[in-house]
């Protein structure tokens, strides 16, 4: 071999040598970065990501059975579509009977004024009953009824000639009961405890009267609105969109 051929075989050689230790010798100069976490960091984190896949897939899922809810009534004929939405609308404006849990509340004479020979409340006033209802609703009240008489979002609770009136309805003697509506029997024990203790029953006791508060009860039925509702500033649409 001559000799030119040797010196660049060598050179060659030199040069692979020489690279194969320059990568050595960043490995070691440089070693992978390794996982310091513990095994109950990493169990934790899995969990989060589990948790994370588990939400996820439940989202996934509800999604899914909206739309097959919406599919299911985009099929279905006009007519039932219609009846369907009027009895929601019904149920939404009162105009329905109810059964479901809830409580009852009574209101009666306090019994020691009687004995004492104190002059008994005959009437309730407007005002007491106006901020029952209010507190009733702040404590997630979906469905009212008082001496008989649904709630609903246009009733008008005052007094006409001393007499207090709920919707053209006389309240005429004690004791009245009231029926209160609620989603879930859990949300109905929440509202009886928290009735027990409210301020509506020390405003009633300084009138004079008791305000008793039932325990939940898984079913109770709240009457219809039975009165005409008044509609103002609503007129019928003409066909072709315009009125």
């Amino acid at each position: 071999m001559d000799k030119p051929k040797i010196n660049v075989s060598f050179t060659l050689i030199a040069m692979v040598i020489g690279f194969m230790i320059a990568i050595q010798f960043q490995t070691v100069k440089e070693p992978v970065e390794r996982d310091t976490r513990d095994v109950w960091q990493l169990r934790e984190a899995l969990l989060k990501e589990k948790e994370l896949q588990s939400h996820l897939l439940s989202e996934i899922r509800s999604n899914e059975e909206k739309l097959s809810a919406y599919e299911s009534k985009r099929k279905q004929s006009k007519e039932q579509v219609l009846k369907d939405t009027l009895q929601e609308l019904k149920t939404e404006a009162g105009l329905t009977e109810i059964a479901g849990p809830g409580i009852t509340l009574q209101i009666e004479p306090v019994i020691e004024d009687l004995q004492l020979g104190a002059p008994v409340t005959k009437v309730i006033s407007p005002e007491l009953l106006k901020r029952l209802v209010n507190e009733l609703n702040m404590y997630e009240a979906k469905y009212i009824a008082i001496d008989g008489q649904r709630i609903i979002n246009t009733t008008v609770i005052r007094d006409i000639n001393g007499e207090t009136k709920i919707d053209g309805h006389t309240i005429r003697s004690l004791p009245i009961e009231i029926k209160v509506g609620v989603s879930e029997i859990n949300s109905a024990e929440k509202l009886s405890n928290r009735m027990k203790v409210s301020k509506a029953r020390d405003e009633f006791f300084t009138e004079s009267l008791r305000l008793n508060v039932s325990a939940p009860n898984p079913t109770i039925t709240i009457p219809a609105y039975d009165n005409s509702i008044r509609i103002k500033y609503m007129e019928p649409i003409k066909e072709g969109g315009s009125s």
